[in-house]
């Protein structure tokens, strides 16, 4: 059977470097958070099904302002990432408050999804451009002898903030395809520089403008919910040993793995779009000056749902 791309939208992050529920912060004219925005061009570029990923905390506030409007225009499943989500055997880490990554809270969406589907984050904005490539993408992403994902890359140089550092999946390629990814958790402007550190800034390495990052605008098929089914008890062994407050079971790194086990190539797609985040509260003016000013030309309609 073919089955039409899904979107897969991960909602269930803390935000604890913003102070709060970020996904929810106010950016347009009328108050709506940036994952109104993302629905509304995803429904535009063809997607007619959406699942939330979500914490059960904030289930009653999430559906009011996002599920209820946006279920008369398009088929809403939600799914539920909570600590106690874990294989059997294992149990939550005494002390652990912080979810277990990008991998998990797609793991958690397993049962759901049916076909190809597409992963964003809830609180960055990607541009219309970005929905429209990859969903035309996955109309034809079928896996063959290895698994067939993709991805829209951006420029670091347009994904960073003046208040603080960020993390992101630093790419190489090779022929418009993913030769692998590292997942720098500290990455910061410094005047002219894009520079980042691993052992808490005792040493700055420096990156080039033009580097593709990923900001978890994937791809995927299928496959991907196996792999990421069989990879979650090894990762919550070494996790639990190593850091078993912190350690996150990461989209970029499962991937990455993957491709350096010739298991999967993923296709590096380019969205003509900016994008826009909110990492720190202090992101908020600018982002919603943006997002204003889109609406003003006319991008989008006075009310989204």
């Amino acid at each position: 059977m073919n089955h039409k791309p899904a979107l897969v939208i991960m909602a269930a992050g803390i935000g604890s470097r913003f102070g709060g529920l970020k996904q929810l912060a106010p950016v347009g004219k009328n108050g709506e958070p940036i994952i109104k925005f993302s629905l509304y061009d995803a429904m535009e570029a063809g997607f007619k099904k959406v699942v939330f990923i979500i914490k059960k905390e904030i289930d009653a506030d999430f559906r009011t302002l996002i599920g209820d409007p946006v279920s008369r225009h398009m088929e809403i499943e939600y799914v539920y990432q909570e600590l106690d989500k874990l294989p059997p055997g294992f149990a939550i880490p005494e002390g652990r408050v912080k979810p277990w990554g990008t991998g998990h809270a797609v793991l958690c969406a397993k049962d759901v999804l049916d076909g190809p589907f597409a992963v964003i984050n809830a609180d960055d904005y990607y541009g219309k451009d970005a929905f429209r490539v990859i969903y035309n993408r996955l109309l034809t992403q079928r896996d063959d002898e290895l698994y067939r994902f993709s991805m829209v890359g951006y420029l670091i140089e347009n994904t960073l903030t003046e208040h603080g550092s960020v993390t992101r999946g630093v790419c190489q390629t090779d022929g418009g395809f993913l030769t692998a990814i590292d997942e720098r958790l500290r990455i910061e402007k410094h005047g002219n520089l894009i520079e980042y550190t691993e052992d808490d800034s005792k040493t700055w390495t420096k990156i080039e403008p033009g580097t593709i990052v990923s900001m978890n605008l994937w791809g995927f098929t299928q496959g991907i919910l196996s792999e990421l089914e069989t990879g979650f008890p090894a990762f919550l062994r070494q996790a639990l040993k190593e850091n078993p407050l912190k350690g996150e079971y990461l989209l970029p790194r499962i991937v990455n793995d993957l491709v350096r086990d010739n298991k999967a190539t993923v296709e590096v797609l380019h969205s003509k779009d900016k994008w826009y985040g909110i990492t720190y509260k202090e992101d908020l003016p600018a982002v919603a000056a943006a997002i204003q000013a889109m609406q003003e030309e006319g991008k989008y309609p006075e009310v989204l749902f």
